[in-house]
């Protein structure tokens, strides 16, 4: 499980450091795509390909399963960290998430997402409403 918000930023040669806390799930290799909200996501292996085998139960007939796939796949990039714990973030990628320095890491659950940290902040803030007011929809003893 992925926690908490960091703000790392990119280096020179468009890498970013990995939370340390977040490093050994990432070990083996990572996958990173596009997420929703212009963020990007990046998954284990092992988190990726078990996201695939339940996106692979959608029929090839769904006109909107085919699109979500093609945009999912075409800008995934998979990759190694090195021994420090650093991942380049290639160029479309970047610009679709709008990262040029400062970013917001931030643990999702089964993922980590990767935001330009002003977007981050702006998202955080108009989403706080939204989060209040949900809370009183969880199920009961979820909180």
């Amino acid at each position: 499980m992925f926690l908490g918000t960091y703000t790392p930023r990119l280096d020179d040669k468009n890498r970013l450091v990995l939370p340390a806390r977040f490093r050994d799930a990432f070990a083996d290799g990572l996958v990173i795509t596009r997420g929703q909200e212009r963020c990007l996501c990046v998954w284990s292996l092992a988190g990726f390909t078990a996201a695939t085998e339940q996106l692979s139960a959608a029929p090839l007939t769904s006109r909107a399963a085919r699109d979500y796939l093609r945009v999912l796949f075409a800008g995934a990039h998979d990759e190694v960290p090195d021994k420090q714990g650093r991942v380049t973030v290639p160029q479309g990628l970047r610009e679709y998430a709008g990262l040029v320095r400062d970013c917001a890491v931030i643990g999702a659950n089964t993922r980590v997402e990767i935001w330009a940290a002003d977007t981050w902040e702006r998202y955080l803030a108009a989403q706080e409403d939204t989060f209040s007011a949900l809370s009183q929809e969880v199920p009961p003893g979820l909180l």
